[in-house]
């Protein structure tokens, strides 16, 4: 039994959207469905799985603006984000209009996740930790089992999410990725909001912005 995931990046800022599945049950789910529906259903065809639910770590437009369509058309729940994103999935098609994406509508999650909550796909079980900063209510989905986790726009390879949008907070971001992500293990990989995948470790040892330089 373990955690699976295919990578495909959505919208014009290529953002990686996820799609994750338990390979005992085959049941799957959306992590970040910002955009290109029908791309995203056409690789959960291709995989085989079955789309049980829609995952949201923030609620900028290129991270959640397929959601409410998915979930309305697919009859799906909605888990995360935390409720300091209410701000944002409120004004999700005031931020297509902003960034000419295709309109937007805001959502009810069918769950508001918090720190220490835990996400089920399957079999399998991601944890949940609250990493606010690029926004108030971010959060990152962990996988213990599969050594993985996907922290939307908190880390990148080499870099960290920005905090210069409505309610982003420097310090906070920092503290976030101190405090949540470099205590996991350093052969950790992750999957950012956008760009390659790297290893916690390289980047607590490495990253420019961030780095534990007693790491």
């Amino acid at each position: 039994m373990a955690l699976r995931f295919r990578i495909h990046p959505v919208t014009p800022f290529e953002q990686n959207c996820s799609l994750i599945w338990c390979d005992a049950t085959n049941e799957a789910a959306l992590i970040d469905a910002g955009g290109d529906a029908d791309q995203l259903l056409a690789l959960v065809k291709a995989e085989g799985v079955t789309l049980t639910k829609l995952l949201v770590t923030h609620a900028h437009i290129d991270h959640a603006g397929a959601v409410a369509d998915l979930a309305e058309h697919l009859h799906l729940p909605i888990e995360g984000p935390h409720t300091g994103d209410q701000f944002w999935i409120d004004r999700l098609d005031d931020q297509s209009r902003m960034f000419q994406f295709p309109s937007a509508r805001p959502f009810t999650p069918s769950r508001w996740l918090e720190q220490g909550n835990e996400v089920t796909v399957g079999a399998e079980t991601l944890l949940v930790r609250h990493c606010p900063g690029h926004t108030p209510g971010h959060v990152v989905f962990i996988s213990e089992s599969a050594g993985v986790s996907f922290v939307g726009d908190v880390l990148f390879a080499g870099s960290i999410g920005r905090t210069d949008f409505p309610m982003g907070n420097h310090q906070d971001l920092l503290d976030a990725i101190k405090r949540e992500l470099w205590p996991l293990p350093d052969d950790m990989r992750f999957v950012p909001g956008h760009g390659p995948m790297s290893t916690i470790g390289h980047e607590r040892r490495t990253n420019p912005f961030v780095a534990d330089r007693r790491g």
